[in-house]
């Protein structure tokens, strides 16, 4: 038989030191996605809007780990930035970003 990837003890060395160098972006990501669904089931939303709200919570939480790196904040900056994204959600935050863009559009 050959050698299953499963039984692989360097594979899942590899995985947990890739999980551990990257913890805060995946701390961050899933306390987004977390809240994000909360949020909705408190709001009486269905699962799928459940479902959609956590994942682009979490995946806007990824994007902006690195703009908190480039501008120079701690990496547990990464927490509240999640913890915030998952509270106001995707609407919110895109509200916020066509004003910001607007003005930046004006001069």
């Amino acid at each position: 038989m050959p050698n299953m990837p499963e039984k692989d003890p360097g594979l899942w060395a590899a995985v947990l030191t890739w999980v551990l160098a990257h913890q805060p972006q995946l701390y961050a990501a899933g306390l987004s996605v977390a809240i994000a669904v909360l949020r909705v089931v408190y709001g009486g939303g269905t699962r799928r809007q459940m479902f959609l709200e956590g994942a682009l919570c979490g995946l806007i939480t990824l994007a902006l780990v690195p703009l908190l790196e480039w501008l120079g904040l701690p990496q547990g900056m990464a927490t509240f930035a999640g913890g915030m994204v998952g509270f106001m959600g995707v609407e919110k935050l895109r509200s916020y970003s066509d004003l910001f863009l607007s003005r930046k559009a004006q001069g």
